[in-house]
């Protein structure tokens, strides 16, 4: 995936001095050696950078906003940072892992060690760096700690039953002394110094590596700030354990609301970002009532111990009645009265004399422990132990810990609920984050008073832009009213409406009204102008197959098939799917995969509770744009005044990678690019998709050559779309928006997936040299806008380019939609390249104007519409392979694997009558 020709060798870089008989206005020039014998010789290019601002936008109303940036004052800017390397043993030299163990010791060294390390405060990452203000006496320093009652994962102990047998009284003691003391070997080693100074070149434009570092060391002062107020912390932001702030979601998760924290440089200075986060957690108390609530059983006796072991593997429980914290590593194969394990105990007889017993686990609690079960005799136990050398305790006695992160993917249910129970006005959450501010006590943090850092307490203000609304065109040439970035087809026609003449209607579902359904639907389509014929036929899922759940989905998709195709006469232009289920139907991926990878029949699936003209005016924008048609226009599409893009040929191209859920190491991620087509339109598109390895941000099929003559890669068949499009054009413009990627990945969007554009475009004619813009789109970022004074979200068209926004880059924020629920999350769109030469008003219209060209709405969206088309081909095109049973580690806790190392399932390639559709509308 990496281009060795981006790479800059540092060694090779250094001119020698020239000979002292050259003359003066001579240049040496490096001669490249060949690297290998008859290859040819590698030329290192410069690597791209981000660019800079060129300018502000100036279009629009002028209005006053504020940002949940908070104004970071720096008394201190000549302190250093030194930056140390920590390495912590246990006494035999095995290296101290485990959650939390790091702090834990550290916190230990600093309270033990305070005068040899002269007082000083440290900031620790809770890994293998530490940080001070100003050195440590030595540049080596070690230290010997001990920990009293360390909770770990141990093979036995404190009297609970394991490999090596139970212990009897004095043993007990013994152990439990000696796990309940660790000594650890606490090596702190100098590795850098970081000027403070680098922040002040950051916010003057000239960030570097080591402004990053200056900001990472203010980041991991807040972690260990949250750390010590006992937070659970997930990368900036921090949750404390208090059940105000956790909300139940169902299927034993709960939500559980935090804050974001984290030091920006911008335009007005160091700012401090403090936002409202949200993580999942496990519901904490008896692993009984979680396992219940998650398999959503009534008893326990109904639990799937399969699932049940991949849910629990690495969660932490406390154990009654020590109150002592494991890990869990699995599951005894036998339930509790049935499970055996070694007692060693001392004969009666003869005091010295140890016998070895078999006994069951339940009865050692009860003889031995006399601790009465009530219902964990036929079930599992929960090991603590090792595989070899297992410790087991019955599932009563064990209790999740609280604050543990929930991994796996959330259902349609969870979600929902997520995004319900999150929701707060804009109001409410200017409230929760300026007492967040206040609680947080940050002054008072004695490492951020060392650097004379001061945080204010007042939002920034910032100046906004609201920019009009662009001009739509419905049929007939009439104009679409557009009011708070809505409108509607309300005695309005299509602007370019499809006529459906060969079609049915297939019926998975027991409870449709199909009659008047069809009925409805043609009548609707008359008065948005697309003549519909009635369908050729019904066809209904026979009721066995319906009520029987042991039919597997496939299944039922080619009995249709089979009904469809002895009935129909030819091949039908289009068939309306009535789905049984809302969401997450298990038909949806077979049947989609059936209409378009081998038949190649455009489809529309439906689940109606309520019909009316707002629902079927909804689905017809959706069956008329993948039949063809067009929804609406943009009136400088119309007139050829889309600014710069009316201009010359420009294809305009969509970019994202979908990966399966935290939790699935093994689902193969999906690369979706859509490309813009028939020029000079902005409206219309199509989408090629492609699996890669798990995890994988860079999209490695933009390019792919096959041999001298093939490339199979996306770009080329979008380039080639375009050119059979738009009149036998190639364009001379390429406007690239790409989501997904955070800011440690824009090189690698500049260096490695634009150079495989660059190559598309030379393998297909090396004479042709279109211009590119690279412009990268984020959701997932926490800064936040707020009406002063009002209760409502920022208008919608607001665009934001000062004080919050980068020192130096290309950047700014806009909030194209109307925010209905919630607050606002405005898109931050970060210009990386242009050799086109966009003004920055010019930038801001066409990304404004493409979020109202998003052909299943009636709605401005909130960021332009190729990445939401890339985000809905993948998305659909993933239902074509079920992933979820790949593997039992697509379920295992975090489990991760290398990327590269499981083999990409490829998908299914759409059918020609398809493939060049709004297929994914």
């Amino acid at each position: 995936m990496d281009n060795p020709d981006s790479e800059v060798t540092e060694e090779r870089e250094v001119l020698p001095p020239p000979p002292p008989l050259v003359p003066p206005n001579v240049v040496p020039q490096r001669v490249e050696l060949e690297d290998t014998p008859g290859q040819p010789k590698k030329v290192s290019k410069p690597k791209r950078v981000p660019m800079a601002r060129p300018g502000m936008g100036r279009k629009g109303k002028p209005i006053q906003l504020l940002s949940n940036h908070f104004r970071v004052n720096v008394v201190n800017v000549t302190s250093i940072f030194f930056h140390y390397s920590v390495s912590i043993c246990y006494e035999d030299g095995r290296p101290a892992e485990g959650k939390g163990i790091g702090r834990r010791v550290m916190d230990k060294v600093h309270e033990t060690y305070d005068t040899e390390l002269e007082g000083k405060d440290l900031a620790y990452d809770g890994e293998k760096s530490l940080f001070t203000v100003g050195p440590l006496p030595r540049n080596k320093l070690e230290f010997t700690v001990v920990l009293e009652d360390l909770s770990s994962n141990r093979a036995a102990g404190n009297g609970s039953p394991g490999g090596s047998g139970s212990p009897n009284e004095s043993e007990r003691k013994r152990l439990r002394r000696q796990f309940q003391s660790k000594t650890f070997k606490v090596e702190i080693s100098f590795a850098a110094k970081i000027q403070m100074q680098a922040i002040g070149d950051a916010l003057r434009g000239k960030e570097s590596e080591s402004s990053q570092e200056a900001l990472r060391v203010l980041d991991i002062i807040l972690r260990q700030h949250a750390a010590k107020q006992g937070c659970l912390l997930v990368r900036q932001s921090f949750f404390h354990n208090d059940p105000k702030n956790f909300t139940d979601l169902g299927g034993g998760v709960l939500g559980c609301r935090g804050f974001h924290s984290s030091f920006r440089p911008s335009q007005g200075g160091l700012s401090l970002n403090i936002d409202v986060s949200t993580t999942m957690i496990v519901q904490p108390g008896p692993v009984v009532d979680f396992l219940i609530a998650n398999q959503n059983v009534r008893s326990p006796y109904e639990i799937d111990w399969v699932k049940a072991k991949r849910m629990l593997k690495n969660l932490r429980i406390k154990t009654r009645p020590s109150n002592m914290e494991y890990k869990i590593t699995g599951l005894s194969e036998l339930p509790c009265n049935e499970q055996l394990f070694s007692l060693k105990q001392k004969n009666g007889r003869d005091g010295d004399e140890i016998q070895t017993i078999e006994v069951t686990v339940y009865d050692y609690f009860l003889q031995y422990r006399h601790i009465e079960l009530q219902y964990s005799a036929k079930l599992p136990c929960i090991n603590v132990g090792k595989p070899k050398r297992p410790t087991y305790f019955p599932l009563e006695l064990c209790s999740l810990v609280s604050l543990q992160r929930y991994t796996k993917a959330l259902s349609t249910h969870q979600r929902s609920s997520l995004v319900e129970k999150s929701r707060q006005k804009p109001k409410e959450r200017m409230d929760v984050l300026t007492n967040a501010l206040k609680t947080s006590n940050y002054d008072a943090d004695p490492m951020l008073r060392t650097c004379g850092v001061t945080i204010n307490t007042h939002f920034t203000q910032v100046d906004g832009r609201v920019l009009p609304a662009p001009a739509l065109k419905a049929g007939n040439g009439d104009d679409l009213l557009t009011r708070n970035g809505r409108w509607n087809f309300n005695n309005k026609k299509f602007v370019q409406p499809s006529k459906i003449e060969r079609w049915a209607v297939v019926n998975f579902s027991a409870r449709c009204d199909i009659r008047s359904l069809v009925r409805d639907l043609i009548k609707c389509g008359e008065q948005k102008g697309i003549f519909i014929e009635p369908p050729f036929d019904v066809f209904e899922e026979n009721g066995q197959s319906r009520d029987s759940k042991r039919i597997p989905s496939p299944l039922r998709v080619e009995r249709m098939f089979e009904q469809i195709k002895s009935k129909l006469p030819g091949q039908p232009q289009f068939l309306l799917c009535i789905l049984p289920e809302r969401k997450n139907s298990d038909i949806y991926g077979p049947w989609k995969r059936k209409n378009l990878a081998e038949f190649g029949i455009v489809t529309q699936c439906i689940a109606p509770t309520r019909i009316n003209d707002q629902y079927l005016t909804n689905v017809l924008l959706k069956i008329n744009a993948k039949l063809g048609g067009m929804n609406s226009f943009l009136s400088i599409e119309h007139t050829h005044a889309v600014p710069i893009v009316s201009k010359a040929p420009t294809i305009i191209l969509g970019m994202d990678v979908s990966h399966g859920s935290p939790g699935q190491s093994d689902v193969p991620s999906i690369a979706a690019v859509v490309n813009s087509r028939q020029w000079p339109l902005i409206s219309r598109y199509r989408a090629s998709v492609r699996t890669q390895s798990p995890k994988v941000e860079m999209i490695d099929s933009l390019f792919k050559r096959v041999s001298d003559t093939e490339d199979s890669g996306i770009i080329r068949e979008a380039l080639l779309d375009f050119y059979v499009s738009s009149g036998k054009r190639k364009p001379d413009q390429i406007i690239i928006f790409r989501d997904g990627v955070s800011e440690s990945q824009f090189n690698q969007v500049l260096n490695i997936e634009l150079d495989q554009i660059i190559e598309a475009c030379k393998f297909l004619d090396e004479k042709w040299a279109p211009k590119f813009m690279v412009i990268v789109a984020q959701k997932n970022h926490h800064t936040k806008f707020f009406v002063p004074g009002s209760p409502d979200n920022v208008p919608p068209g607001t665009v934001i380019d000062n004080k919050v926004c980068h020192p130096r880059n290309n950047d700014f924020y806009m909030c194209s939609h109307a925010g209905m629920i919630g607050t606002t999350r405005p898109t931050h769109y970060h210009v990386l390249y242009d050799e086109i030469g966009f003004s920055a008003d010019d930038l801001q219209e066409l990304v404004h104007s493409l979020s109202y060209v998003y052909q299943r709405s009636t709605t401005a969206i909130s960021i332009v519409a190729p990445i939401c088309y890339a985000h809905l081909a993948a998305s659909q095109m993933s239902q074509f392979i079920k992933f979820d049973d790949l593997s039992e580690t697509s379920s295992s806790h975090g489990g991760m694997t290398s990327p590269g190392s499981i083999p990409v399932v490829e998908l299914p390639r759409l059918h020609d009558n398809v493939s060049s559709s709004m297929f994914f509308c």
